[in-house]
């Protein structure tokens, strides 16, 4: 039995659809307007909605588009007595799940509800399968700029407005925008992300907006981009910065006009897609360097969310590596190994440059490397926090500093390791070969004790 909103202006359309589907088992409420719809939808969850295209008042597209903007909406299904490709169209854009014309077919309205509401089955599984399997993609932390965020994504996520994530490489961004959409009345559309700064700059427009055959060497078939993949759904520019000015008036143009052409195509594509934007560098300081576009940074930065680095979280570090240590242990059918408080310690002095990616990583080798049960602040090859290293490479270039910070790390965790080149190699994260390497260049001489 379904729970079912009836929506029309006529008495005897309410009456006839009501009589007949309680015949099938479904619960029917019946509303003879759009505002007496919505206080109605309001206050009671629905398994379908049956909604009239022109109603006095407020009409009906103007309710689909209320309704589809708050939370997980169920099924829409539109009637007209009037109805044009126009507005079938513009309802279908606007979320509807079918157009019926009046006179209604009976047999049509039963089919019609029978595969929305098998459809709202297979979408809530499909939900519950991706609350499985994403169970790691969720911030993880009690820091009072952890919940300040949590509590921005709520409120963000209900709208329909864009957003700009900004942070520190490895601090979330991603991991941000995931949660956004879950939350979000898209949650049941796509989700695609796009890592603008790992693509080329002459396949980035083909990446984004899809192109069509020959129309560059290698373009063999016709292939959809990005923005049409995520349609009615969500796409995630990662990296924003860097893009090409170029590539940025064309995504301009695209948020802009919600449209655009595929690489060498003439016929207009039209999207419905919310963009979740991101980038580790500071835009307005791009801007002003010409880098990237101002009208474009306006565009994105509707709602602008911060992800804070790690090394500002406190005790969060210690709950993400508790929570990493079992992850890992969970996939590798180990017990969850723990810190022992110096190690806790040592992870809360350490500076965090790669932030949660960097700490993720360390713990997944500690799981895989680490014999004892318990791991103490001795194993774990961390530098230290501090300002006399940073005061001490205030003279120097960027890339000098690099490499002065890369030499001193290598040599501490050769001295860790007795000399031991292949122990040093797998802490590092590095092939036994590339280390070997950057020994002989850095001029480190080992010696096994």
């Amino acid at each position: 039995m379904a729970a079912i909103l009836i929506i029309d202006d006529e008495l005897s359309i309410r009456e006839t659809l009501r009589d007949i589907l309680a015949d099938e088992g479904h619960r029917c409420t019946l509303a003879e307007s759009a505002e007496q719809g919505l206080a109605i939808y309001a206050r009671d969850d629905f398994d379908i909605v049956l909604l009239d295209v022109w109603l006095p008042g407020l009409d009906g597209l103007s309710l689909l588009e209320r309704i589809r903007q708050v939370g997980s909406a169920p099924p829409v299904i539109m009637i007209s007595g009037h109805g044009t490709i126009d507005t079938a169209v513009r309802a279908t854009r606007l979320g509807a799940y079918d157009f019926l014309e009046k006179p209604l077919s009976l047999e049509r309205v039963l089919l019609t509800i029978n595969h929305a509401l098998a459809d709202r089955t297979l979408r809530q599984q499909v939900r519950d399968l991706r609350r499985t399997l994403t169970f790691d993609e969720v911030l993880i932390g009690e820091s009072d700029g952890i919940e300040n965020l949590r509590r921005e994504i709520r409120g963000a996520a209900r709208s329909a407005s864009r957003i700009l994530i900004t942070g520190e490489n490895g601090s979330g961004k991603e991991i941000v925008a995931r949660m956004l959409h879950r939350e979000s009345p898209r949650s049941d559309e796509a989700f695609v992300a796009v890592n603008c700064a790992a693509i080329p700059d002459e396949l980035i427009e083909s990446e984004l907006f899809g192109h069509k055959r020959g129309a560059f060497t290698g373009a063999t078939e016709d292939r959809k981009g990005k923005f049409e993949l995520a349609d009615r759904g969500v796409l995630f520019l990662d990296e924003i910065a860097d893009m090409s000015l170029r590539t940025q008036a064309k995504v301009l143009r695209a948020l802009q006009e919600q449209q655009f052409q595929r690489v060498g195509g003439q016929q207009t594509v039209q999207v419905d897609v919310r963009v979740i934007a991101a980038s580790n560098k500071n835009l307005e300081n791009e801007i002003r360097s010409g880098a990237f576009r101002e009208d474009l940074f306006f565009r994105l930065n509707v709602i602008p969310l911060s992800v804070p680095p790690l090394r500002e979280r406190g005790r969060d570090i210690v709950l993400l590596a508790d929570h990493f240590l079992h992850r890992f242990a969970a996939e590798s059918g180990q017990r969850p190994k723990r810190l022992s408080v110096e190690a806790e310690r040592r992870l809360l002095d350490y500076h965090w440059p790669g932030n949660v990616r960097e700490l993720r990583n360390l713990m997944e080798r500690m799981t895989i490397l680490h014999d004892e049960e318990v791991v103490r602040a001795e194993s774990i090859p961390l530098g230290t926090r501090g300002p006399d290293l940073a005061a001490g490479l205030e003279a120097l270039s960027l890339r000098e500093a690099r490499e002065e910070f890369e030499r001193d790390f290598i040599l501490r965790k050769i001295q860790q390791f007795g000399g031991n080149v292949s122990r040093a190699a797998a802490a590092l994260g590095v092939e036994r070969s590339n280390l070997y390497r950057k020994l002989h260049a850095y001029g480190i001489r080992v010696e096994r004790k």
